[in-house]
């Protein structure tokens, strides 16, 4: 599986799906927020990361009046590895040490 490549917004994007709950899965809008980051940003990344099979999405399918329903993301199980891998990679590089729960590794709260 290839690697994207890893830019400042990219990363944003990573750590905010890493940090996301299984039961609370991130949407699109929720990503921008929370990487504070313009759509026009975000979604190309998101393709880019499902182009990589790093990311798997699907649509809400209960009726929220008012408001279209949300696309999903997630990382896949590859990705969310290859993720952490990549961001605790980075931040290594970079003299910094990385929160195991930031990286999903086995035994910390994700």
């Amino acid at each position: 599986m290839a690697t994207p490549r890893l830019t400042k917004p990219t990363i944003g994007v990573l750590e905010v799906l890493l940090a996301a709950a299984a039961d609370t899965p991130a949407w699109g809008l929720s990503i921008c927020r929370d990487a504070d980051l313009g759509s026009g940003t975000v979604y190309p990344i998101l393709d880019r990361l499902s182009e990589h099979g790093w990311i798997r999405s699907w649509n809400e399918t209960d009726a929220h009046p008012g408001r279209p329903p949300r696309r999903y993301y997630e990382l896949t199980a590859s990705g969310r590895r290859l993720a952490a891998q990549a961001l605790e990679r980075r931040a290594r590089s970079r003299g910094l040490r990385v929160a195991r729960a930031a990286t999903g590794a086995p035994g910390s709260p994700a």
